[in-house]
């Protein structure tokens, strides 16, 4: 029963990444304006990887069981937070929803060591705005 799982959530996430790259990027993604680096360079790269990560699936699934219900509500409380902060970005602003947002995720995975908690909670999010606004050229929320 397994393995046809697998081969379902690998023709999913085939299909997925396969409708990207062919329909929603070239659609939704504007055309480069200058810049060194294209808007669609990495949306494509990403699509790419999960289409190819589906299709092994499909053609090697795992063995693994399924998690149990403990697994599935650390994930609802992932999504949760991850959906407030996407709504905290709309009101206040990336600069100052994404430490904060790395800060809680870090601290939910487990991970205490402050110097990690200080890269993750800080040059991380620096280092995504200054990528989008600066060599990107382009806005983020707030």
């Amino acid at each position: 029963m397994t393995n046809s799982a697998d081969r379902l959530t690998g023709a999913f996430f085939l299909i997925f990444g396969l409708a990207m790259v062919f329909l929603v990027i070239p659609a939704y993604v504007e055309a480069p304006e200058g810049g060194n680096l294209s808007p669609r360079t990495l949306p494509y790269v990403v699509a790419w990887v999960i289409s190819v990560c589906g299709g092994l699936l499909i053609l090697k699934p795992t063995t693994h069981q399924a998690p149990d219900g403990r697994f599935f509500m650390q994930a609802a409380a992932y999504v949760a937070v991850l959906g407030g902060s996407i709504y905290a970005m709309s009101l206040f602003g990336f600069i100052y929803v994404a430490p904060v947002l790395a800060l809680v995720i870090m601290l939910m995975i487990g991970e205490r060591r402050p110097l990690w908690l200080g890269i993750g909670a800080v040059l991380m999010p620096a280092a995504i705005w200054f990528l989008v606004t600066q060599l990107l050229e382009r806005g983020l929320p707030g």
